[in-house]
């Protein structure tokens, strides 16, 4: 845990804020490169904490990233993170659902400490925007034939107005048809990656896998929910 500001102590769950920062690649023990992506996490302020038998009704942490001038800020979130002992306030909030009371303070600072004896985890973040596509690409299509009298028609989707498809609902396309359009540029979560390694000098997560976003977009770390595949 990092010792800066107050005093750290033991997390509920393994969960923090971070940015993307790019790719690299390490070795293994056998000398097998391994390609991994390298997020910077915290370390994240616990800004507030709830309990099911608080007013919320509900156990959960709330942690702060990325420190800002106030200036820049509300004065209720200037206020609200001043109540932690925090000088500034900050620029990223998130709030982590618990099963059971947290066993940490307000104002307590995680780092990837926390993240030590963590094996697989997830990652949030959002993907990378691809602008208007057709349905190829977007939906994965296979296209029209390559020959037999296709002409400048080969990436279309084909028919869109089948009439069983809107049976009882007039001629109009049914919703959710897959058609050409925007792609990217929304929340996406990525599970099950491996935790290759932790770098607390640093405040570095290696991760195999791939990681939503671009090099330096904001990302959420935690310990994987469901383990799907523990033979990685």
């Amino acid at each position: 845990m990092s010792e800066s500001g107050s005093t750290s102590v033991a997390a509920p769950v393994a969960a923090l804020l971070g940015r993307k920062v790019g790719m690299t690649r390490i070795y293994d023990e056998k000398g097998t490169i391994v390609p991994v992506t390298v997020v910077q996490a915290g370390p994240c302020v616990v800004t507030q904490v709830k309990s099911d038998d608080g007013a919320d009704g509900y156990n959960a942490i709330q942690l702060g990233y990325e420190e800002i001038k106030e200036r820049r800020s509300s004065k209720p979130l200037v206020g609200h993170c001043k109540k932690t002992g925090q000088t500034s306030p900050k620029r990223v909030f998130r709030e982590v659902r618990l099963k059971a009371k947290a066993g940490i303070a307000a104002g307590a600072t995680l780092d990837v400490a926390i993240f030590e004896v963590i094996k697989y985890v997830d990652v949030t973040g959002i993907s990378k925007g691809k602008g208007f596509q057709g349905v190829m690409k977007r939906w994965n299509f296979g296209g029209q034939p390559a020959s037999h009298g296709t002409e400048r028609k080969h990436r279309s989707p084909g028919g869109i107005g089948g009439g069983q498809a809107t049976r009882g609902h007039g001629r109009a396309i049914k919703k959710g048809k897959k058609m050409a359009g925007h792609l990217g540029d929304e929340r996406c979560t990525t599970r099950n990656l491996l935790l290759v390694g932790v770098d607390k000098e640093k405040h570095l997560l290696l991760i195999k896998g791939t990681v939503p976003g671009a090099n330096g977009g904001l990302v959420f770390v935690r310990q994987a929910k469901t383990i799907i595949n523990n033979t990685k």
